[in-house]
């Protein structure tokens, strides 16, 4: 199954379906030319998104440049804020928890254009997630790609996010969670299953199929105890910014750890630092609340 997007003579995204049947993910690959195209085809890396490329939790982003364009309120976003970091500290993110994440977050998206979400997403990105990103770590990116290899995304965030951050960073695409779409309008379901743990490397496998890329040379960052299945995957596997899970594992494993983290930047990223993949299903909370109000 395969979902073409194109505008004119701009550059073109792909985005497939990869993985397995219990973990699907999108495959957004852009098109474009560049000025030095990849010279290392069978190596690559792979990026974990909130709290590894970025400050906080993208979504959170996006849902702070909703609010401000009157789509839900200020009350209904911090409502969501404070339900996930409760989500976060409260242990591991379970199965449930990220079921029950999933089925309330996508009623946000419901009724929308694609059109339009990936419209503001733009403006979003300029607005509120441009300056979030970990200068270390977007430099980590660039080695790979000044070394010649391709850099993709890999996140629950829903993959049209994903794309746009992708694009914005220059890199070859990304792998997200997939938001369902009919006649170009959200319905509010998912494509398959949000792409967190497992389905993390199940969708790092099928891409590395795909583009013919030897795993053993590749390098998968993350923050997240919840990503070792994808960091496992890989030839070298970097913590970045780890949580103490991931950061005892690192060190039992040998992984390399790399922490951009300071206590001053800690406090002013404040409650969305907490919040994780599992937090994300293409949407937010906030957005139940708002479209209960209109019923």
């Amino acid at each position: 199954m395969s979902l073409w997007r194109g505008r004119g003579k701009e550059p073109e995204l792909l985005a497939t379906i990869a993985g397995e049947a219990s973990a699907e993910a999108a495959f957004a690959f852009e098109q474009a030319e560049r000025a030095v195209p990849p010279v290392d085809l069978t190596a690559a890396a792979f990026f974990d998104v909130d709290n590894t490329m970025m400050m906080g939790a993208s979504i959170f982003h996006f849902a702070r440049g909703m609010a401000a364009r009157k789509f839900f309120t200020t009350s209904d976003l911090t409502k969501f804020a404070l339900q996930q970091v409760m989500f976060r500290i409260g242990g591991r993110e379970t199965q449930d928890g990220i079921r029950n994440a999933k089925e309330s977050g996508l009623s946000f998206v419901a009724g929308h254009s694609v059109a339009e979400l990936m419209s503001l997403g733009e403006e979003i990105y300029d607005e509120l997630m441009a300056d979030k990103i970990w200068p270390g770590t977007r430099s980590l990116a660039q080695m790979h790609m000044d070394a010649g290899q391709r850099v993709w995304l890999v996140t629950a965030t829903p993959v049209d996010l994903a794309t746009i951050i992708a694009r914005r960073l220059g890199l070859a695409g990304a792998l997200g969670t997939v938001l369902e779409s009919e006649n170009g309008v959200y319905t509010g379901r998912l494509v398959g299953e949000m792409l967190h743990g497992p389905a993390k490397a199940h969708a790092v496998r099928a891409l590395a199929a795909r583009e013919g890329l030897d795993l053993r040379r590749c390098t998968a960052y993350s923050d997240s105890a919840n990503d070792v299945p994808m960091l496992s995957v890989v030839g070298t596997a970097v913590a970045v910014n780890p949580d103490g899970t991931l950061r005892e594992t690192a060190r039992k494993r040998g992984w390399e750890i790399r922490d951009f983290r300071t206590g001053r930047k800690a406090a002013k990223i404040g409650v969305p630092s907490v919040l994780g993949a599992g937090a994300v299903a293409g949407a937010v909370v906030a957005g139940l609340a708002y479209r209960k109000r209109g019923t």
